[in-house]
Formats: structure tokens, sequence, C-alpha cells
């Protein structure tokens, strides 16, 4: 008996212990890069970070921003010319001409590819006429996305001390870029040819330097999307990419990396950020998320877009709730479809985004109605009184003109 008490005493602390194994939070890993992201792409969460505000500069990381207004701006069969200046840039280059007519889907690979500095200044004249105003567009479209540590001097990421970003400000950008479909096709191609131009007659070909998607290096990451590496001597290396798993996109960026060890440690993250955090999907476009209710007015309020969320897998049930901001929809016309509210979505007390509600039935008020057409008789009226005027004058001048009040009638 004794033997049966000892022997379920150890499996219970071994199943305690398995069971705590299994669904604990790991310790997220150490990484060696100055500023770091972990970001979920979906949601733009932040899963962990590492002076993540913090400004450094990116060297080639700077090329997403490129690609990013280049697909926004340009067409891939574009035609470029290559003007004076890209031929001569310092670095990294598929040794472009002068004069040489390119399209755009062929510098977007050199520039994705093998981080070619002159498709980043070919692109930029093509776009903008010059690097410099090419640069203004840049800073411009980052602070649309909600980059504020960064300015970009040049396309490339060629040192400047001026050129200067952050983890956070390149996981957004790259959260924007991974959303095009053109992006992910040249960035998970492991080999490419350019080929044969006016002023080259052979073939450029390409390998990737982003190790994560190439299937025959030992730093392969199943499910990686896409990616760029950056380095310079003054800048030290920097790493952005993005995986997906289980339908979950993850971005990690590794800014100012002293030792080189951006590949392991970008799918060390990548790791940890899908072993410990779910994507979760609360809301469908259309979904009744609340009705509002006041007085006699029944009015089903349904979800303008989808809404997800992010939870760690251990957090347990899930309790959610929707507070709607101050509105007073009995004072509002709306039709069916219309967005009319706005409502702060919280799960166990706690607001993890607002979502926007439109309306699942139409509402008319009449005495706003009454109200309009008041409107408009006094609108009428105000116009009224010149209309009748000017006829009294017109018709003045009419009758004397033909003598009406000499004739004998």
């Amino acid at each position: 008996m004794r033997k049966i008490i000892m022997f379920l005493i150890s499996f219970t602390i071994i199943f305690l212990n398995i069971t705590y194994k299994a669904y604990a939070k790991e310790d997220p890993p150490v990484v060696s890069a100055d500023s770091v992201v972990l970001m979920d792409a979906t949601t733009g969460e932040i899963l962990y970070s590492k002076n993540p505000d913090t400004a450094y500069p990116p060297a080639s990381t700077t090329k997403l921003m490129t690609a990013l207004l280049a697909l926004e701006k340009c067409k891939l069969d574009d035609v470029v010319t290559i003007g004076k200046n890209p031929p001569i840039v310092d670095g990294s280059k598929i040794y472009l001409f002068e004069g040489e007519q390119i399209k755009v889907r062929e510098l977007l690979y050199g520039l994705l590819l093998v981080s070619g500095n002159d498709c980043a200044e070919a692109l930029a004249e093509h776009i903008s006429g010059s690097i410099d105003k090419f640069a203004i567009e840049m800073n411009k479209r980052a602070l649309e996305l909600g980059a504020k540590n960064t300015n970009f001097i040049n396309p490339s990421g060629l040192f400047n001390d001026k050129h200067k970003t952050s983890a956070r400000d390149l996981a957004l950008i790259m959260k924007e870029l991974s959303q095009n479909p053109e992006y992910t096709k040249i960035a998970t191609t492991s080999f490419y040819k350019i080929p044969p131009t006016n002023k080259s007659t052979a073939e450029r070909p390409l390998w990737n330097e982003n190790k994560l998607i190439q299937k025959s290096s030992k730093l392969y990451y199943e499910g990686c999307e896409g990616g760029k590496t950056g380095y310079t001597v003054q800048s030290d290396h920097s790493y952005v990419s993005t995986a997906t798993k289980n339908g979950q996109k993850l971005i990690v960026a590794l800014v100012h990396d002293k030792n080189k060890t951006f590949f392991p440690d970008a799918a060390a993250l990548f790791n940890y950020g899908f072993n410990n955090f779910q994507l979760m999907h609360l809301f469908s476009k259309g979904d009744l998320v609340t009705t509002y209710t006041n007085s006699d007015l029944n009015i089903p309020l349904l979800a303008a877009s989808d809404f997800y969320y992010v939870k760690e897998k251990d957090s347990g049930n899930i309790v959610s709730k929707c507070t709607l901001n101050d509105e007073n929809l009995s004072a509002k016309f709306f039709k069916t479809g219309d967005v009319i509210a706005d409502a702060n979505i919280n799960l166990n007390n706690k607001t993890i985004g607002t979502l926007k509600l439109m309306s699942g039935s139409n509402h008319e008020l009449k005495q706003a109605i009454q109200s309009n057409l008041f409107e408009n008789i006094d609108f009428r009226i105000e116009y009224l009184i010149p209309l009748i005027a000017t006829i009294f004058v017109v018709l003045v001048f009419l009758l004397k003109k033909f003598n009406f009040w000499s004739r004998d009638l």
C-alpha cells in the first residue's frame, strides 16, 4: 500500500511539473542588438522590446522604406532610365550603367536581394527626381505610419550621422510593407536573374542575402516571409524580418548589433512569440457587437471591420466587454451600414483597442425632418422678397415702355 501511495505522489508531481512546463510563459531570449522589437503584424502590439525608441543608424534596412514607396508609387513594369549618379554610388550594387533602361521590378529585386545602393538611388530619382526630394517623401511616409524617431537622409542607408531610426519604427514600416504581396514574392525569392538590357547583354544573377528564407542554409526558418539586412562599419548590423505560423504574422526588428547574431536572434524571437502568444479573432466585419438602447430606440451596432487581439497562451478564460464612447444616437440621422459610433473593447478589465461600429438599421427623426422643412421654407422666404421686387420692377418697365397707361381701354 505504501508503494502505491508513493507511486501516486510521484506521478502527481511529474504530471504537475509537465503541465507547468507546457503552459508557463517562457522568458524572452537574450539578443545582442541595442534596439529590439517583436511585434504582432496584425494588431501592431509589441510582444517584447528593448530600447524600442532609441534611434541608431540603420544601414540598409533603410531600403524597406525605399521599397515601400516604390511599390506604392510605381508599376512593376515601369521603365527607369538610369542617370549619372546611381552607377557611381558607394557600397553594394548590381552595376547599373548610365542611360540603361530597366524595369522597376528588376530594381526591386536588386534592392531587396543583394541590397543594391545603385538600385536604391535609381528608384529614388525615378520617383522624386532627386535623392533629397525622395528623403522628404520617406520621412513623410514614416510619420504617416507612426514612426516618431526616424530621420532618413538617403534611400540606401549609407552612413550619415543624421540618418537614424529605431526598432519600433522599422517594425511599423515592415508592417505596412509586408501587406503587399509583391514585396513578399520578391523578398522570399532565393535566386533571381535580371534579364539583359540596352546596356548589358549579360544576365545579372542575384542571390538573396536573407538566410532565413534560404532552404539550403542552416539558419533557414520555416514561415519566414522576407526581411532585410543592413551593415556599415559605423552602423553595425541591423535586421528586420517577418514570419507567419498558424495564421499569425510576427515582425522582428534588430538595430545596432555589434555581435552579428541577428539571424539566430531573430529566429529565437520568432519562436518566443509563436510559443507564448496567440492571435485571436474577436469580431468579423458585420458581427453584432452590442445594441444601443434609449427609451424606445433599439439600434443594433455591427463591427465595421474585423477585430483581432493577442493573448498569452496561458492566460486562461477571456471575458470581453464593449463600452460605447459618449454617443447620443437618438439625435442623429443614419442609414443601415453607416459608421455611427466608436467602442472601447475591454478584456478582463483591460482596454485592448477601439472598434468602429456601423448601424444595423435606419433611423430618422420627425423633429429633425420638420426642422429641415422649416429651414427650407425660411430659405425660400429669404429669396422670395427680392424675387418679387425684381418682377415688379420689370413689370413697371414693360408697362411704361408700351405706354400701357395712355392707351384707351
